[in-house]
């Protein structure tokens, strides 16, 4: 049985421009994902959804202040889809509202290429409740990057890479405290994917204050690659290691300012395990044009040692089916000057369930 291609939607123009055409676009599954998320809160928060918009405000009142303009796209979701701005808000800060609770996966990799050319890759693991919520989005704005991204319907920022060259991967991190004065962790996102590098966007968010919560973004452009383990209490930067590799999955490695309890037992297991496998190609001679999607999708990322909680992340049926997690896609982004593209795997690669590869851009 073959899955279901998600959604491919263009975006252009305005900030309010961008936003009324995404949420017409993905009206139904902007109020899917609210319902979805309404039973995930209440589950792992035990917050009603009127306690998630009264959170919300907070939030709220920090994006208009620091990015206005996209506080103005969020708007324009809302009345797209034809739902409150708290609405979107709600989805945009669900990490931080759910103060860790939440339990997305995920494992990521850059590996760099040649001086001037950079893999970023990562299987995004979450609930198969938002899968048929996601889509293949390009926002094309004036006098910034065009973005490219994997993103949940009403969300501004998550997984892709822009016309500058970089790109962006995300491994959730459960940690105390959230500070809602700072920007949402999609927001930043949003900011890196339309950032020319990684310095400038490393600066934006610096500039800004900061992210509100506990998280890992893995930045690449075609020269440099960064894991940033961000926090409200501080930042810790990793760089690459001798053989220009970054890998992470949803543990801080590096950064000791705030109070992480162990809570993903499979995390450290995992990270060991992509560390051995990329370890073993560069033995094998994996070089340059040799570290190819189809050879990561196959060595790396179908990889089911520790199953469930394996980098191809199975459902653990004795979890509550609102945070049964999986591996819902798998992108690998190739970042070269002028020329990066990504293709996207739908479903478990290595499965023999996956769908096809697709493309980015696909026009």
């Amino acid at each position: 049985m073959l899955l279901p291609e998600p959604p491919r939607i263009n975006l252009k123009g305005t900030p309010r421009e961008i936003g009324l055409h995404h949420g017409h676009a993905l009206s139904s599954q902007i109020k899917a994902q609210i319902a979805i998320y309404t039973e995930m809160f209440a589950y792992t928060s035990k917050l009603s959804w009127p306690s998630v918009l009264s959170l919300a405000e907070e939030f709220r009142v920090s994006i208009q202040k620091l990015t206005p303009d996209i506080y103005t796209e969020m708007e324009g979701i809302a009345e797209g889809a034809g739902v409150n701005i708290l609405d979107i808000v709600a989805l945009n800060c669900r990490s931080e509202i759910a103060l860790g609770k939440f339990s997305d996966g995920c494992t990521s990799i850059s590996w760099k290429k040649s001086g001037d050319e950079r893999v970023l890759a990562q299987n995004w693991d979450w609930t198969a409740h938002v899968k048929r919520n996601l889509a293949l989005m390009a926002i094309e704005q004036a006098q910034k990057p065009t973005i490219y991204m994997v993103t949940e319907a009403g969300i501004v920022g998550k997984i892709g890479f822009n016309t500058a060259g970089v790109g962006t991967c995300l491994n959730a991190i459960r940690a105390h405290p959230t500070d809602s004065s700072k920007l949402p962790v999609h927001v930043a996102l949003r900011l890196c994917l339309e950032s020319s590098s990684v310095k400038d966007a490393v600066k934006t968010l610096e500039s800004l204050g900061g992210v509100a919560s506990s998280q890992h973004i893995l930045i690449s452009d075609s020269k440099t690659s960064l894991g940033m383990e961000v926090s409200p209490l501080g930042n810790v930067y990793l760089k690459e290691n001798e053989a220009g590799i970054i890998t992470h999955t949803n543990h801080f490695i590096e950064n000791k300012y705030v109070d992480e309890p162990p809570w993903l037992s499979g995390s450290p297991i995992r990270l060991e395990r992509i560390r051995q496998l990329s370890s073993e190609l560069v033995k094998e001679g994996f070089k340059g044009d040799k570290i190819v999607p189809s050879l990561l999708r196959e060595k790396v990322f179908s990889d089911t040692y520790n199953a469930p909680q394996a980098i191809c992340c199975q459902e653990d049926p004795s979890r509550h089916q609102s945070v049964r997690s999986s591996t819902l896609f798998n992108i690998i982004m190739n970042l070269a000057p002028e020329n990066s593209s990504a293709e996207i795997v739908w479903g478990q690669p290595g499965s023999g369930k996956e769908g096809p590869v697709l493309k980015m851009p696909w026009t």
